[in-house]
């Protein structure tokens, strides 16, 4: 899907009523599925992707903000510090099901939260419950209100849900992704000798912000120089110098989904040094081979293998409403592979460094499909690393006068 991001009637683009339905169908059948009986869901990304509540997206995980109590057969619980907005502006959920926050910062808040579910479900003996995140004080109290269950991992019942993307979240990943590619042409523009890392990076957050960005995947990356090798991934007030490596790894969000671009530059109009030529179109042809591998048949080990030893201590990860979901991509993935299946999203990004040359990170993002991968990172390379270009590179080679 490569259309317009506001909804209009002169075609179909993301039907949202659609994707919160689905949404929620899908993790409702995942618990059915299970051998739980209710989610306490306390991550605030996934409070989202049960209601369509919107809350901070980071820095930090705020348990109690945004907190959802899920079951298999009847409207979500939603207990959020907003509920009067929410009551007034998600229509989709009945004011019942909308609840004043679970204050997880006093303990007493915690005890008077699971009292007042257990007012609402009952006292829940002989129940599974999952939990996907707490603490040992959230865990001791909720236990005293509920003594006769028995909680588990609710984390992977969610994931499960998660793991297969719709349409329209696909759709909602691929503009997260065009907004993302807009910010990293901001930063190239900017990227000169002289300018600070953290100029550079202004300029991405600047532009994807102005295109309506509601957060960005991490602190975002833009490392150059001797940083580049060993990796330091966070950006600094380091001038950058002409002919140094510069890594840009940027992601915006659009509708709570990510993209995630990771592209590295030499600074200047000046030729690299075939030291770094070579370390990049390493890189590139594990990314491409990584890329390659990404299809029904295959497994994460075979994704991982195809990049294999060009990697950090991971290849890569599927995201959605979260920078980082399954499927995950590293070592381990040799020892317990998962076989790809139709309609997993995930993001590739090998690495190739060497002290006193420098580092390349990589990145592209693809979804699985009944055949080729879709592949829809379009962001050109730094053609003057790319000494052979891939046969699924279908934008770099185009950019320069001349090529």
């Amino acid at each position: 899907m490569d259309l317009g991001l506001i909804g209009v009637d002169w075609e179909q683009r993301i039907d949202f009523e659609r994707l919160r339905r689905e949404r929620l169908q899908k993790a409702q059948a995942a618990l059915a599925a299970s051998d739980a009986d209710v989610l306490f869901v306390f991550r605030t990304e996934d409070a989202r992707y049960l209601t369509g509540y919107r809350h901070h997206l980071g820095p930090t995980p705020l348990l109690g903000n945004a907190t959802v109590v899920l079951t298999a057969d009847r409207e979500p619980l939603l207990f959020t510090m907003d509920y009067e907005h929410c009551r007034l502006r998600m229509p989709w959920l009945s004011e019942s099901s909308i609840q004043p926050r679970a204050n997880f910062r006093e303990e007493v808040g915690i005890r008077k939260w699971a009292e007042t579910l257990r007012g609402l479900l009952g006292d829940l003996n002989g129940k599974r419950i999952g939990v996907d995140l707490w603490s040992p004080t959230v865990e001791r109290h909720v236990r005293a209100v509920f003594p006769q269950s028995e909680f588990v991992d609710g984390y992977t019942i969610l994931m499960e849900a998660k793991i297969i993307k719709t349409s329209d979240e696909i759709a909602c990943l691929k503009i997260a992704n065009s907004v993302t590619e807009a910010g990293m042409d901001a930063a190239l523009s900017l990227l000169r000798p002289g300018v600070r890392e953290c100029e550079v990076l202004a300029a991405a957050w600047q532009r994807m912000t102005a295109m309506g960005s509601e957060w960005t995947q991490c602190s975002n990356i833009v490392c150059s120089g001797p940083y580049t090798a060993p990796y330091r991934r966070f950006t600094s007030d380091r001038l950058i110098r002409s002919g140094d490596l510069v890594i840009i790894d940027i992601g915006g969000c659009f509708n709570g989904y990510w993209g995630d671009l990771t592209r590295t530059w030499v600074c200047g109009d000046i030729r690299p040094t075939p030291a770094q030529i070579d370390l990049h179109q390493h890189c590139y042809d594990a990314l491409w081979g990584a890329c390659a591998a990404g299809r029904v048949g295959n497994t994460t080990a075979d994704v991982f293998a195809a990049a294999d030893p060009y990697v950090l201590d991971s290849l890569g990860h599927g995201s959605g409403m979260a920078p980082w979901e399954p499927p995950y991509f590293s070592p381990h993935s040799i020892e317990d592979p998962m076989p790809l299946r139709e309609g997993m999203q995930f993001n590739l990004e090998p690495y190739a460094g060497q002290p006193g040359v420098g580092g390349i990170r990589l990145e592209n993002n693809l979804v699985v499909t009944d055949s080729e991968p879709d592949i829809y990172t379009t962001y050109p390379f730094d053609e003057r690393l790319v000494k052979t270009l891939h046969p699924l590179d279908s934008s770099t080679g185009r950019t320069r006068p001349g090529s």
